[in-house]
């Protein structure tokens, strides 16, 4: 796993993102979940540096019960500053869901928050479509030039907190 104090460094530039569907540490819209349309949201990407090939984006879920829960993985986006709604602009790999595609916020319990991770890499990656967040960020942790985050939250209604 690559430890996002890496990230500090001057070498790594830091990115902005953002989402007109919701802000840092606030409620992600049921329309983005499993109990809504189940799609991706709108992230809008700024600060990325010029040298940016390509772009990167894991979302997982740091308050699943075992491990952390990867919603969507993403690699060799164009360096565009919006990701629309909706939208697939890269390759993707396989989520904890078993897919290769968005999987929205689904907790069990509680509230979870759900980190929005984007990279900026040097280069684009040559990964299979089958590939994991493991071989992402193995893949990916040379050629970072930027990084940056966004936390969204969610709670399903209607369930109990554990």
């Amino acid at each position: 796993m690559i430890q996002e104090k890496y990230y500090t460094s001057e070498m790594v530039k830091a990115l902005i993102i953002s989402s007109d569907a919701f802000k840092d540490h606030g409620y992600i819209p049921g329309k983005y979940t499993c109990d809504g349309d189940n799609i991706n949201p709108p992230l809008t990407i700024g600060n990325i540096p010029k040298e940016t090939k390509s772009l990167a984006l894991i979302i997982d879920d740091q308050d699943a019960p075992i491990r952390s829960w990867v919603h969507w993985i993403v690699w060799n986006i164009p360096p565009a500053k919006k990701i629309k709604e909706n939208d697939i602009l890269g390759d993707e790999g396989i989520n904890d869901f078993g897919n290769n595609n968005y999987g929205g916020p689904c907790p069990p319990s509680g509230t979870h928050n759900y980190i929005f991770k984007i990279y900026a890499l040097d280069e684009l990656l040559d990964l299979n479509p089958g590939a994991t967040k493991i071989e992402l960020e193995k893949a990916m942790a040379p050629h970072i030039i930027g990084f940056g985050k966004l936390v969204g939250l969610y709670k399903r209604s209607g369930y109990e907190s554990v």
